[in-house]
Protein backbone atom coordinates (compact mmCIF):
# COMPACT_ATOMS: atom_id res chain seq x y z
CA UNK A 1 0.00 0.00 0.00
CA UNK A 2 1.32 3.40 -0.91
CA UNK A 3 -0.43 6.58 0.09
CA UNK A 4 0.34 9.48 -2.20
CA UNK A 5 2.28 12.50 -0.99
CA UNK A 6 -0.89 14.49 -1.53
CA UNK A 7 -2.77 12.24 0.89
CA UNK A 8 -0.03 12.29 3.53
CA UNK A 9 0.18 16.10 3.32
CA UNK A 10 -3.60 16.35 3.44
CA UNK A 11 -3.80 14.33 6.66
CA UNK A 12 -1.09 16.52 8.21
CA UNK A 13 -2.89 19.71 7.14
CA UNK A 14 -6.22 18.49 8.55
CA UNK A 15 -4.50 17.52 11.80
CA UNK A 16 -2.89 20.97 11.94
CA UNK A 17 -6.22 22.76 11.61
CA UNK A 18 -7.90 20.53 14.21
CA UNK A 19 -4.99 20.69 16.65
CA UNK A 20 -4.36 24.41 16.55
CA UNK A 21 -8.01 25.42 16.42
CA UNK A 22 -8.37 24.15 20.00
CA UNK A 23 -6.02 26.86 21.24
CA UNK A 24 -7.63 29.50 19.00
CA UNK A 25 -11.33 28.64 18.62
CA UNK A 26 -13.12 30.34 15.75
CA UNK A 27 -9.88 31.51 14.11
CA UNK A 28 -9.30 30.29 10.56
CA UNK A 29 -5.90 28.76 9.88
CA UNK A 30 -4.03 30.46 7.07
CA UNK A 31 -2.51 28.17 4.45
CA UNK A 32 0.88 29.89 4.70
CA UNK A 33 1.07 29.12 8.43
CA UNK A 34 0.02 25.50 7.94
CA UNK A 35 2.54 25.14 5.10
CA UNK A 36 5.32 26.46 7.31
CA UNK A 37 4.43 24.37 10.36
CA UNK A 38 3.95 21.18 8.36
CA UNK A 39 6.74 21.76 5.82
CA UNK A 40 4.37 21.50 2.85
CA UNK A 41 4.87 23.61 -0.30
CA UNK A 42 2.22 26.35 -0.16
CA UNK A 43 1.02 26.02 -3.77
CA UNK A 44 0.64 22.27 -3.36
CA UNK A 45 -1.21 22.75 -0.07
CA UNK A 46 -3.66 25.13 -1.74
CA UNK A 47 -4.42 22.44 -4.36
CA UNK A 48 -4.97 19.91 -1.59
CA UNK A 49 -7.36 22.27 0.17
CA UNK A 50 -9.40 22.58 -3.03
CA UNK A 51 -9.96 18.80 -3.01
CA UNK A 52 -10.76 18.81 0.72
CA UNK A 53 -13.17 21.68 0.19
CA UNK A 54 -14.90 19.82 -2.67
CA UNK A 55 -15.26 16.81 -0.36
CA UNK A 56 -16.95 18.96 2.30
CA UNK A 57 -14.18 18.56 4.87
CA UNK A 58 -12.95 22.16 5.07
CA UNK A 59 -14.33 25.56 4.28
CA UNK A 60 -12.44 28.69 3.38
CA UNK A 61 -12.89 32.31 4.26
CA UNK A 62 -11.33 35.05 2.17
CA UNK A 63 -9.78 38.24 3.41
CA UNK A 64 -7.17 39.36 5.94
CA UNK A 65 -8.64 37.16 8.71
CA UNK A 66 -9.39 34.38 6.26
CA UNK A 67 -8.10 30.88 6.06
CA UNK A 68 -9.39 27.35 6.47
CA UNK A 69 -11.59 25.77 9.12
CA UNK A 70 -12.98 22.28 9.48
CA UNK A 71 -16.49 22.01 8.11
CA UNK A 72 -17.39 19.36 10.69
CA UNK A 73 -16.28 18.57 14.21
CA UNK A 74 -12.96 16.65 14.45
CA UNK A 75 -14.79 13.69 16.02
CA UNK A 76 -16.84 13.27 12.83
CA UNK A 77 -13.98 13.41 10.31
CA UNK A 78 -12.04 10.19 9.99
CA UNK A 79 -8.90 9.30 8.10
CA UNK A 80 -10.93 7.37 5.56
CA UNK A 81 -12.79 10.58 4.63
CA UNK A 82 -9.49 12.34 3.97
CA UNK A 83 -7.89 9.48 2.04
CA UNK A 84 -10.93 9.05 -0.20
CA UNK A 85 -11.14 12.82 -0.82
CA UNK A 86 -7.50 12.99 -1.92
CA UNK A 87 -6.74 9.60 -3.41
CA UNK A 88 -10.07 8.05 -4.38
CA UNK A 89 -11.58 4.78 -3.19
CA UNK A 90 -9.32 2.87 -0.80
CA UNK A 91 -9.83 -0.29 -2.84
CA UNK A 92 -7.96 1.39 -5.73
CA UNK A 93 -4.85 1.67 -3.55
CA UNK A 94 -4.63 -2.11 -3.39
CA UNK A 95 -6.11 -3.31 -6.66
CA UNK A 96 -4.52 -2.38 -9.93
CA UNK A 97 -7.02 -2.18 -12.78
CA UNK A 98 -5.18 -5.01 -14.50
CA UNK A 99 -5.74 -7.18 -11.39
CA UNK A 100 -9.42 -6.35 -10.92
CA UNK A 101 -11.68 -9.14 -12.00
CA UNK A 102 -15.37 -8.69 -12.39
CA UNK A 103 -17.58 -11.62 -11.47
CA UNK A 104 -18.27 -13.29 -14.81
CA UNK A 105 -19.72 -16.79 -14.58
CA UNK A 106 -18.69 -17.52 -18.18
CA UNK A 107 -14.97 -17.15 -17.38
CA UNK A 108 -13.00 -19.93 -15.72
CA UNK A 109 -11.64 -19.34 -12.23
CA UNK A 110 -7.90 -18.61 -12.20
CA UNK A 111 -5.19 -17.52 -9.76
CA UNK A 112 -5.99 -13.85 -10.42
CA UNK A 113 -9.39 -14.45 -8.79
CA UNK A 114 -7.60 -15.55 -5.62
CA UNK A 115 -5.24 -12.59 -5.43
CA UNK A 116 -7.91 -10.12 -6.50
CA UNK A 117 -10.20 -11.30 -3.70
CA UNK A 118 -7.26 -11.12 -1.27
CA UNK A 119 -6.57 -7.46 -2.15
CA UNK A 120 -10.28 -6.63 -1.87
CA UNK A 121 -10.36 -8.14 1.61
CA UNK A 122 -7.23 -6.22 2.61
CA UNK A 123 -8.73 -2.98 1.27
CA UNK A 124 -11.83 -3.63 3.38
CA UNK A 125 -9.70 -4.15 6.51
CA UNK A 126 -7.66 -1.00 5.92
CA UNK A 127 -10.77 1.02 5.08
CA UNK A 128 -12.40 -0.10 8.32
CA UNK A 129 -9.30 0.76 10.33
CA UNK A 130 -9.01 4.23 8.75
CA UNK A 131 -12.71 4.83 9.42
CA UNK A 132 -12.12 4.18 13.14
CA UNK A 133 -9.52 6.95 13.53
CA UNK A 134 -10.89 10.47 13.75
CA UNK A 135 -9.13 13.81 13.65
CA UNK A 136 -9.99 14.07 17.35
CA UNK A 137 -7.95 10.89 17.91
CA UNK A 138 -5.01 12.50 16.09
CA UNK A 139 -5.38 15.65 18.19
CA UNK A 140 -5.26 13.55 21.37
CA UNK A 141 -2.18 11.73 20.04
CA UNK A 142 -0.50 15.07 19.24
CA UNK A 143 -1.20 16.37 22.74
CA UNK A 144 0.11 13.15 24.30
CA UNK A 145 3.31 13.42 22.25
CA UNK A 146 3.70 17.06 23.32
CA UNK A 147 3.30 18.79 19.96
CA UNK A 148 3.38 22.54 20.77
CA UNK A 149 0.23 24.49 20.01
CA UNK A 150 0.02 27.91 18.42
CA UNK A 151 -0.14 30.51 21.18
CA UNK A 152 1.00 28.07 23.86
CA UNK A 153 4.10 30.10 24.64
CA UNK A 154 6.30 27.19 23.56
CA UNK A 155 8.57 27.55 20.56
CA UNK A 156 7.10 26.05 17.40
CA UNK A 157 10.35 25.05 15.76
CA UNK A 158 13.44 23.36 17.04
CA UNK A 159 16.86 23.64 15.48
Amino acid sequence: MRLTTKTRYGVRAMFDIAYHSQSQPGVAAQAKHIARREDIPLRYLEQIFQDLKRAGLVESKRGPRGGYTLKREPETINLSDIVVALQGPIENIFIDESEAIEADPTQPICSRHVTSSLWKDLAGQVSGWLAEISLADLVARGAKLGVPRVGSGQPMYFI
